[in-house]
């Protein structure tokens, strides 16, 4: 196996994950943020998406984060009539953002991130492993 194949396969993945966890992060940040203003909406969750590259000088395929969707799901509804941003019901409309789910992803992102650190490292130590046995 071609080791900086290995090792940019896995940094293209570091990259990745490591976008995926500031997009969820900023939905953590904002899971309880209401809207500016009466009538208009709240923030609305962002999913972050991949995709493959091509990369010709290593003639390896990558990964890469693709397009920032938003969450179309419902907002949540609070009955809190003396807030600013309530509706003339009194309703409050709060960001689609599940701070479970949300923490579940992050771990999942997080233990990517650390597999990808693993096949550096491991690439690595093949690497100085293989030069010590060209030295003897």
């Amino acid at each position: 196996m071609d080791f900086l194949k290995s090792i940019a396969i896995a940094a293209s993945g570091l990259r990745a994950q490591a976008g995926r966890m500031r997009i969820i992060s900023e939905n953590i940040a904002n899971a309880d943020s209401t809207a500016p203003n009466q009538g208009a909406e709240p923030y609305r969750r962002k999913m972050a998406t991949f995709k493959s590259e091509m990369d010709r000088t290593l003639e390896a395929q990558l990964v890469a984060l693709g397009r920032v969707r938003t969450d179309q799901s419902d907002f949540r509804l609070k009955h809190e009539p003396g807030h600013p941003a309530a509706d003339a019901n009194g309703n409050v409309k709060y960001p689609n953002v599940n701070s479970l789910v949300e923490m579940t992803d992050l771990r999942e992102a997080q233990r990517s991130y650390e597999a990808n650190i693993n096949v550096i490292g491991a690439s690595r130590r093949m690497i100085q492993r293989t030069i010590e046995i060209l030295r003897s």
